[in-house]
């Protein structure tokens, strides 16, 4: 036990081993190799250290690195995230703005298009009018020509005229004409001599203006309307077209009065067309041979449409001449308020006339033969 335990003694202790926490003053070289012993050991133990620092340094530099990179990559993401924000509200600017404009284009071809379809229909009704203005004014000059036929005297070798010859008559007929008696002693011979040699002379009218009924003229010249209210044609209502146009059938009389007003008035001659089948009943629009107007059987030679109902109303000759003449009135005023008659004031004023005085020839029954 002796000998192992010098073994031991001169043996060194192996690392770790336990030394005494105070060492003795005799054991000063102890401690010192202690430490030598422990640096061999903390020598692997720093260098760990240092390396884990150094992980740590590098992480810490990878992690702000990173952070930094993702700084500026939020920042680009955002800068474009804001050019495509104003991308975007330009483009519903722009989007906003050709809306508007297509609704404005939109607004303005139907504008457009309803400008066109109204300047048709008032071009349409213009010629329509027209049309039936023209109508009435072929009636009228038909009614003048008629009228100019039964005055002017006309006489041929084949069919002589005893009026234009009062040599063909007997002698107390042509001295009864000459209003002369001693032209009974003459012989007939003297009487034919005579009768040639004196032309006809022709018949003068004298005229003379009403200074009421010219004046209610010419006030309603400055401002012509067709209102019946004015003086001038209140009075002409009054006296010729209320008694004219007053028929035995006081409803479709009143209807006709409204057409010719209207100036929607028809008239065509019967053999023209056929007449329409199924429109009206025979009794209201009476027949070649009874008049609708005065209910009486009467040789009709014409018929009359108002408006364009398609109704046709057989007329006499004489109710014929009361519209006609009628039509022929308001066709002329109806010039004058258009500013198409360019005469004197005083000659339009006689032309009236003369139109009422057809008027009232007409509603006494009075017409041409060719009616």
């Amino acid at each position: 036990s002796q000998v192992s335990f010098e073994e031991e003694s001169q043996n060194p202790p192996a690392v770790g081993h336990w030394n005494p926490l105070m060492p003795s003053k005799g054991d000063k070289e102890e401690p010192e190799s202690g430490c030598q012993d422990a640096g061999g050991v903390q020598e692997p133990q720093s260098t760990e250290q240092l390396n884990v620092s150094r992980l740590r340094s590098s992480s810490v530099e990878i992690r702000e690195k990173g952070s930094e990179f993702l700084r500026d990559e939020l920042h680009k993401a955002q800068k474009e995230l804001k050019l495509k924000d104003k991308e975007c509200e330009r483009l519903s600017k722009v989007r906003e703005q050709l809306e508007q404009e297509l609704e404005e284009l939109t607004a303005s071809l139907f504008e457009e298009a309803h400008k066109m379809v109204r300047e048709a229909n008032t071009k349409q009704a213009a010629a329509e009018k027209q049309l039936r203005e023209a109508r009435g004014k072929i009636d009228m000059l038909q009614a003048e020509v008629t009228a100019l036929k039964t005055l002017v005297i006309t006489s041929t070798p084949s069919s002589p005229n005893r009026e234009l010859h009062p040599q063909l008559q007997s002698p107390a007929k042509a001295g009864f004409r000459k209003g002369h008696g001693r032209n009974k002693s003459t012989s007939s011979a003297m009487v034919s001599a005579a009768s040639q040699n004196v032309a006809p002379e022709p018949v003068r009218e004298c005229k003379e203006v009403d200074s009421i009924l010219f004046a209610e003229f010419q006030a309603w010249k400055e401002s012509p309307t067709l209102d019946k209210s004015c003086s001038f044609l209140d009075r002409i209502y009054r006296e010729d077209v209320g008694p004219c146009l007053d028929f035995t059938k006081q409803e479709l009389s009143e209807l006709v009065q409204v057409a010719v007003e209207q100036n929607t008035l028809t008239i065509e001659p019967v053999a023209s067309q056929a007449v329409p089948v199924g429109k009206v009943a025979a009794e209201e629009c009476g027949g070649p041979k009874k008049c609708a107007l005065s209910g009486l059987p009467r040789t009709c030679k014409h018929r009359i449409m108002l408006g364009d109902s398609g109704s046709y109303y057989y007329i006499s000759p004489s109710c014929r001449a009361r519209i006609t003449a009628v039509c022929n009135f308001f066709t002329y005023i109806r010039y004058i308020q258009q500013g198409l008659v360019r005469q004197d004031v005083e000659l339009m004023y006689w032309e009236v006339m003369r139109l009422r005085r057809e008027m009232s020839l007409a509603k006494l029954g009075f017409y041409p033969s060719e009616m």
